[in-house]
């Protein structure tokens, strides 16, 4: 192709899924206990020794991709004559979508005959991976850079974002809540039930009690959601943080209750950027539906 789509690690799909796809993607940055990492898909740290070691007490910390690194991504797809689509993590949580333009501005008058287009996602995880796996799509049925970034545009708040947590003790941790509230929800067994508004930002939506029953709230938001309702016919991802058990009956849900899915449930983990802050017993799931408004 004539052009490069692109975005960041925090799309949380797998280096084979990203390459299957020729979806290109530059890294955030993390550190564990004070020792850098690039977000790499775990490949520098494996997942599960990564929430593990969360789990331990290890202190973590993120930064995103800078404005000199984006220059030092972009400037060999220029320099190979291609266009560029990137589409950035939401805004709404992280500040990357700035760096991302302020290395367009310095690099589109160096290569004036090529388009860097910079789209913000207002998404995150595996919903902003599915949101590339979508342009993909779109990118190889021959749709040109410019329409592609239009519909990227206009349909970005069509995927949906629903999170829950069995595991408050980050939430307390990042001042989501309170170290009160978070003491009443652990001794109470609640799970919080979050999704992404329509400015990209993860919002505390219900508390409900027990986790068998979060499973299934997170499924009806699905039903109340997606386009079709259990007519979906669309792809369906979900991302875990260490409950793959949690996240299988998440998908053995959906599965059954949506005959028309395209393919199975996929699920992949959260990665190290945004799983520094969720910590380990997040399950997010996400799918097309109707247009985020609030």
């Amino acid at each position: 192709m004539s052009y490069v789509i692109s975005c960041c690690s925090t799309a949380d799909l797998s280096a084979e899924h990203f390459n299957g796809r020729d979806i290109r993607y530059i890294c955030f940055h993390y550190e564990l206990n004070g020792k850098q990492y690039p977000d790499d898909l775990g490949q520098s740290m494996p997942f599960d020794k990564f929430y593990a070691a969360m789990a331990a007490g290890a202190q973590t910390k993120t930064s995103q991709v800078n404005v000199d690194e984006f220059i030092a991504y972009f400037t060999p797809m220029l320099e190979s004559g291609q266009d560029i689509l990137h589409v950035c993590l939401s805004s709404g949580i992280s500040g990357v979508y700035n760096s991302a333009c302020a290395a367009r501005e310095i690099l589109s008058p160096q290569y004036p005959e090529r388009k860097i287009l910079i789209l913000d996602s207002l998404g995150a995880s595996s919903g902003y991976g599915l949101f590339m796996d979508k342009l993909a799509d779109l990118r190889d049925s021959g749709m040109d850079v410019e329409s592609l970034y239009s519909w990227a545009e206009e349909n970005r708040l069509k995927l949906h974002h629903w999170f829950f947590s069995t595991d408050l003790t980050f939430y307390v941790r990042g001042g989501r809540i309170s170290k009160a509230s978070g003491w009443f929800g652990t001794v109470l067994k609640i799970c919080p039930l979050l999704n992404m508004d329509d400015q990209g930002r993860l919002i505390p939506r219900y508390k409900i009690r027990t986790k068998a029953k979060v499973i299934e709230a997170i499924v009806q938001k699905m039903e109340e959601h997606a386009q079709n309702g259990r007519d979906y016919d669309g792809k369906c991802f979900i991302s875990m943080s260490a409950c793959e058990e949690d996240a299988k009956k998440v998908a053995e849900k959906v599965e059954a209750r949506f005959p028309k899915l395209n393919g199975k449930v996929l699920i992949n983990s959260i990665g190290t950027t945004i799983g520094s802050h969720t910590g380990p017993g997040t399950v997010a799931l996400f799918f097309w539906g109707d247009e985020r408004t609030a």
